[in-house]
């Protein structure tokens, strides 16, 4: 089980050091631009409100810290946590003008930061590259003060045949639009295998749960092809 759980991250780490200077380049390419309307909904429903403090983990390339500190006028305490090298060193960049945003380079799994200390736990597109869910959402249990709110906002499963079958078929051109855009199909044949391995909605709602979480609820985006799931620390 260790072993696996260490090629995994192995795997991960390699596919993000291919693909972070296109990473948003690719995003937009391959969503057609909508991931930005599913990430604007995220903070829609997060709902932050006066100096909260976040803990955005596998922030990326930033744009969830960006998008929660533009809604509360750079207020906030934004701590980002990322942890491949390449990633970490373009976030902190793309967002080295938020003086009110530190970066720490860290695994989702082992989080080195204070019990009870956020308001808000965010991981976007994150929680199907971890290697252990379930330690990752007993950090995120840990680090979040009492009455803070845990979101998740990742691919899911479609919940209409139609659109599930053109998907599915479309899916089958990303690594040969990856190729084109980064120099490699490989790292885009990971994301559609980690995308269709990945647990479906109800599932993580039940990962949630077990690991702490209260009213546990999830919204489906665009019939269900990303979905946001929300928990609360009580």
């Amino acid at each position: 089980m260790k072993s696996t759980i260490q090629d995994k991250a192995k795997l991960v780490n390699s596919v993000f050091s291919e693909v972070y200077n296109k990473y948003d380049l690719m995003n937009d390419i391959m969503s057609l631009g909508i991931h930005r309307i599913w990430k604007n909904k995220f903070i829609d429903w997060m709902n932050p409100s006066g100096n909260s403090s976040l803990i955005d983990v596998a922030s990326g390339t930033g744009d969830i810290a960006k998008l929660f500190s533009l809604r509360e006028n750079n207020l906030s305490s934004i701590t980002c946590v990322e942890p491949n090298d390449n990633m970490f060193k373009k976030g902190k960049k793309n967002l080295e003008s938020f003086k009110n945003i530190k970066w720490v380079k860290s695994r989702a799994e082992t989080l080195p930061v204070a019990d009870n200390l956020y308001d808000f736990y965010s991981i976007s597109y994150g929680m199907r590259n971890v290697s252990d869910i379930n330690k990752t959402l007993r950090e995120a249990y840990r680090v979040l003060k009492p009455g803070g709110r845990f979101m998740c906002l990742e691919f899911s499963k479609i919940n209409n045949e139609l659109l599930n079958f053109l998907y599915k078929n479309y899916s089958k051109a990303i690594p040969t639009l990856g190729k084109f855009i980064v120099g490699s199909p490989k790292p885009y044949e990971y994301l559609v295998k980690s995308i269709d391995a990945f647990c479906n909605q109800d599932q993580l709602l039940e990962l949630i749960t077990k690991n702490g979480f209260t009213n546990v609820e999830y919204r489906n985006l665009s019939n269900g092809i990303s979905a946001i799931h929300s928990g609360w620390k009580i």
